[in-house]
Protein backbone atom coordinates (compact mmCIF):
# COMPACT_ATOMS: atom_id res chain seq x y z
CA UNK A 1 0.00 0.00 0.00
CA UNK A 2 2.86 2.38 0.80
CA UNK A 3 4.39 1.63 -2.59
CA UNK A 4 1.10 2.41 -4.32
CA UNK A 5 0.11 5.53 -2.39
CA UNK A 6 3.22 7.20 -0.99
CA UNK A 7 4.27 9.37 -3.93
CA UNK A 8 0.74 10.62 -4.60
CA UNK A 9 0.29 11.53 -0.91
CA UNK A 10 3.53 13.51 -0.94
CA UNK A 11 2.44 15.39 -4.06
CA UNK A 12 -1.13 16.04 -2.97
CA UNK A 13 -0.20 17.17 0.54
CA UNK A 14 2.96 19.10 -0.38
CA UNK A 15 5.18 17.05 1.92
CA UNK A 16 8.83 18.16 2.26
CA UNK A 17 10.04 15.45 4.63
CA UNK A 18 8.78 11.97 5.50
CA UNK A 19 9.53 9.74 8.48
CA UNK A 20 8.21 6.17 8.69
CA UNK A 21 8.56 3.68 11.52
CA UNK A 22 9.49 0.40 9.83
CA UNK A 23 10.07 -1.97 12.73
CA UNK A 24 7.23 -4.35 11.77
CA UNK A 25 7.57 -4.12 7.98
CA UNK A 26 8.78 -7.72 7.52
CA UNK A 27 5.48 -9.57 7.73
CA UNK A 28 4.62 -7.87 11.01
CA UNK A 29 7.89 -8.54 12.84
CA UNK A 30 11.15 -6.68 12.33
CA UNK A 31 12.56 -5.36 9.08
CA UNK A 32 15.04 -6.75 6.57
CA UNK A 33 17.59 -4.86 4.44
CA UNK A 34 15.65 -5.39 1.17
CA UNK A 35 12.44 -4.04 2.73
CA UNK A 36 14.26 -1.05 4.21
CA UNK A 37 15.84 -0.37 0.81
CA UNK A 38 12.44 -0.59 -0.89
CA UNK A 39 10.91 1.94 1.50
CA UNK A 40 13.83 4.34 1.08
CA UNK A 41 13.73 4.03 -2.70
CA UNK A 42 10.12 5.21 -2.62
CA UNK A 43 11.45 8.52 -1.30
CA UNK A 44 10.92 8.17 2.45
CA UNK A 45 13.65 10.28 4.05
CA UNK A 46 14.26 8.52 7.37
CA UNK A 47 13.12 5.19 8.83
CA UNK A 48 12.69 4.95 12.59
CA UNK A 49 12.09 1.79 14.60
CA UNK A 50 11.66 0.37 18.11
CA UNK A 51 12.16 -2.80 20.11
CA UNK A 52 11.46 -5.07 17.12
CA UNK A 53 14.40 -3.65 15.16
CA UNK A 54 16.50 -6.48 16.62
CA UNK A 55 14.20 -9.30 15.45
CA UNK A 56 15.94 -9.89 12.11
CA UNK A 57 19.62 -10.64 12.55
CA UNK A 58 20.51 -9.44 9.04
CA UNK A 59 19.52 -5.87 9.93
CA UNK A 60 22.42 -5.47 12.37
CA UNK A 61 25.04 -4.81 9.68
CA UNK A 62 22.57 -2.66 7.76
CA UNK A 63 22.19 -0.33 10.75
CA UNK A 64 25.89 0.48 10.53
CA UNK A 65 25.84 0.80 6.73
CA UNK A 66 22.84 3.15 6.70
CA UNK A 67 23.03 5.06 10.01
CA UNK A 68 21.56 8.22 8.50
CA UNK A 69 18.56 6.49 6.94
CA UNK A 70 17.54 3.81 9.46
CA UNK A 71 17.50 4.69 13.16
CA UNK A 72 17.17 2.52 16.24
CA UNK A 73 16.11 3.96 19.62
CA UNK A 74 18.88 6.18 20.94
CA UNK A 75 18.56 5.00 24.53
CA UNK A 76 19.77 1.48 23.79
CA UNK A 77 23.42 0.86 24.81
CA UNK A 78 25.95 2.70 22.65
CA UNK A 79 27.79 -0.49 21.65
CA UNK A 80 24.80 -1.82 19.72
CA UNK A 81 24.73 -1.21 15.96
CA UNK A 82 23.28 1.99 14.57
CA UNK A 83 22.36 5.33 16.02
CA UNK A 84 19.23 7.02 17.34
CA UNK A 85 19.61 10.56 16.01
CA UNK A 86 20.47 12.03 12.63
CA UNK A 87 20.14 15.37 10.88
CA UNK A 88 18.90 15.12 7.30
CA UNK A 89 18.17 17.77 4.68
CA UNK A 90 14.54 17.99 3.59
CA UNK A 91 13.47 18.49 -0.02
CA UNK A 92 13.05 22.22 0.64
CA UNK A 93 16.62 22.48 1.93
CA UNK A 94 15.76 22.67 5.66
CA UNK A 95 17.84 20.60 8.07
CA UNK A 96 15.69 18.23 10.15
CA UNK A 97 16.93 16.42 13.25
CA UNK A 98 15.18 13.07 13.75
CA UNK A 99 15.38 11.46 17.19
CA UNK A 100 14.22 7.91 17.95
CA UNK A 101 13.56 7.05 21.62
CA UNK A 102 12.00 4.07 23.38
CA UNK A 103 9.91 3.99 26.55
CA UNK A 104 10.69 1.84 29.58
CA UNK A 105 7.27 0.92 31.01
CA UNK A 106 6.38 -2.66 29.94
CA UNK A 107 9.26 -2.51 27.45
CA UNK A 108 12.80 -3.97 27.29
CA UNK A 109 15.28 -2.42 29.71
CA UNK A 110 16.95 0.67 28.27
CA UNK A 111 18.50 3.90 29.50
CA UNK A 112 16.18 6.72 30.56
CA UNK A 113 14.58 8.23 27.42
CA UNK A 114 13.92 11.55 29.16
CA UNK A 115 17.55 12.11 30.10
CA UNK A 116 18.69 10.77 26.73
CA UNK A 117 16.45 13.32 25.00
CA UNK A 118 17.97 16.08 27.11
CA UNK A 119 21.50 15.00 26.17
CA UNK A 120 20.70 14.76 22.46
CA UNK A 121 19.01 18.16 22.34
CA UNK A 122 21.97 19.75 24.15
CA UNK A 123 24.28 18.35 21.46
CA UNK A 124 22.31 19.64 18.46
CA UNK A 125 23.47 22.91 16.86
CA UNK A 126 21.11 25.82 17.33
CA UNK A 127 20.85 26.22 13.58
CA UNK A 128 18.90 22.95 13.38
CA UNK A 129 15.52 24.24 14.50
CA UNK A 130 13.22 21.56 13.08
CA UNK A 131 13.38 18.58 15.41
CA UNK A 132 11.17 15.48 15.34
CA UNK A 133 10.90 12.72 17.96
CA UNK A 134 9.48 9.23 17.39
CA UNK A 135 8.77 7.99 20.92
CA UNK A 136 8.25 4.24 20.74
CA UNK A 137 6.47 3.41 23.97
CA UNK A 138 3.69 1.28 25.42
CA UNK A 139 1.76 3.38 27.92
CA UNK A 140 -0.01 6.63 27.20
CA UNK A 141 1.14 8.27 30.44
CA UNK A 142 4.81 7.90 29.52
CA UNK A 143 4.18 9.33 26.08
CA UNK A 144 2.15 12.28 27.39
CA UNK A 145 4.84 12.97 29.99
CA UNK A 146 7.49 13.05 27.27
CA UNK A 147 5.37 15.50 25.31
CA UNK A 148 5.32 17.92 28.23
CA UNK A 149 9.01 17.31 28.91
CA UNK A 150 9.95 18.30 25.36
CA UNK A 151 7.36 21.03 24.75
CA UNK A 152 9.08 24.04 23.22
CA UNK A 153 12.31 22.11 22.60
CA UNK A 154 11.25 19.99 19.62
CA UNK A 155 8.94 20.66 16.70
CA UNK A 156 6.98 17.44 17.14
CA UNK A 157 6.78 14.26 19.17
CA UNK A 158 4.69 11.44 17.74
CA UNK A 159 4.26 8.12 19.52
CA UNK A 160 4.48 4.69 17.94
CA UNK A 161 4.26 1.04 19.08
CA UNK A 162 0.63 0.43 20.05
CA UNK A 163 -0.62 0.26 16.41
CA UNK A 164 -3.78 2.18 17.29
CA UNK A 165 -4.13 5.85 16.22
CA UNK A 166 -5.10 8.24 18.99
CA UNK A 167 -7.35 11.27 18.67
CA UNK A 168 -5.33 13.61 20.90
CA UNK A 169 -3.25 15.39 18.27
CA UNK A 170 -2.61 19.03 19.19
CA UNK A 171 0.05 21.71 19.42
CA UNK A 172 1.24 22.08 23.01
CA UNK A 173 1.50 25.59 24.54
CA UNK A 174 5.17 26.15 23.70
CA UNK A 175 4.88 25.01 20.08
CA UNK A 176 5.45 21.25 20.00
CA UNK A 177 3.05 19.14 17.92
CA UNK A 178 2.00 16.04 19.85
CA UNK A 179 0.12 12.79 19.24
CA UNK A 180 0.21 9.77 21.53
CA UNK A 181 0.23 7.26 18.66
CA UNK A 182 0.00 7.72 14.91
CA UNK A 183 -1.26 4.17 14.36
CA UNK A 184 -0.04 1.54 11.92
CA UNK A 185 -0.20 1.00 8.20
CA UNK A 186 -1.70 -2.45 7.89
CA UNK A 187 -4.85 -4.57 8.24
CA UNK A 188 -7.19 -3.07 10.82
CA UNK A 189 -9.77 -5.91 10.72
CA UNK A 190 -7.40 -7.72 13.06
CA UNK A 191 -5.90 -7.54 16.53
CA UNK A 192 -3.21 -4.85 16.02
CA UNK A 193 -2.31 -6.41 12.68
CA UNK A 194 -2.53 -10.08 13.67
CA UNK A 195 -5.16 -12.61 12.58
CA UNK A 196 -8.06 -12.46 15.04
CA UNK A 197 -8.78 -16.14 15.74
CA UNK A 198 -5.42 -17.14 17.28
CA UNK A 199 -5.43 -14.07 19.51
CA UNK A 200 -9.00 -14.73 20.66
CA UNK A 201 -7.99 -18.33 21.42
CA UNK A 202 -5.03 -17.11 23.42
CA UNK A 203 -7.20 -14.79 25.52
CA UNK A 204 -9.83 -17.48 26.05
CA UNK A 205 -7.44 -20.33 26.92
CA UNK A 206 -4.17 -18.65 28.01
CA UNK A 207 -2.41 -21.19 25.78
CA UNK A 208 0.39 -20.05 23.44
CA UNK A 209 -0.52 -19.56 19.78
CA UNK A 210 1.31 -18.84 16.56
CA UNK A 211 0.63 -15.29 15.42
CA UNK A 212 0.20 -14.57 11.72
CA UNK A 213 -0.05 -11.20 10.01
CA UNK A 214 -3.67 -10.54 9.08
CA UNK A 215 -4.96 -10.00 5.57
CA UNK A 216 -7.85 -7.99 4.19
CA UNK A 217 -8.75 -4.31 4.39
CA UNK A 218 -5.67 -2.13 4.85
CA UNK A 219 -5.38 1.39 6.19
CA UNK A 220 -2.46 3.77 5.85
CA UNK A 221 -2.25 5.90 8.97
CA UNK A 222 0.01 8.80 9.82
CA UNK A 223 0.31 12.41 10.90
CA UNK A 224 0.94 15.53 8.86
CA UNK A 225 2.72 18.32 10.69
CA UNK A 226 3.26 21.90 9.52
CA UNK A 227 6.36 23.50 11.07
CA UNK A 228 7.67 27.06 10.90
CA UNK A 229 11.19 26.44 9.64
CA UNK A 230 12.48 29.71 11.09
CA UNK A 231 11.42 29.05 14.69
CA UNK A 232 11.03 25.25 14.68
CA UNK A 233 7.58 25.61 16.21
CA UNK A 234 4.67 23.59 14.90
CA UNK A 235 1.75 25.40 13.35
CA UNK A 236 -0.52 22.36 13.17
CA UNK A 237 -0.80 18.58 13.32
CA UNK A 238 -3.54 16.42 11.84
CA UNK A 239 -4.20 12.73 11.43
CA UNK A 240 -3.99 11.19 7.98
CA UNK A 241 -5.93 8.14 6.77
CA UNK A 242 -6.37 6.40 3.45
CA UNK A 243 -7.84 2.92 2.93
CA UNK A 244 -7.27 0.13 0.44
CA UNK A 245 -8.61 -3.37 -0.11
Amino acid sequence: MVAERYRSIVQEEGIDFTIANCENAAGGLGVTPPIADELLQLGIDVLTSGNHIWDKREIYDYLNRQPQLLLRPANYPEDLPGTGVQTVKARNGVQVAVINLQGRTYMPATDCPFRKADNILASLPGTVRVRFVDFHAEVTSEKVAMGWHLDGRVSAIVGTHTHIPTADERVLPLGTAYQTDSGMTGPYDSVIGVEREPILRKFLTAAPVKMEAARGRVELRGSIIDVDEQTGRARSIRRYLTTHR
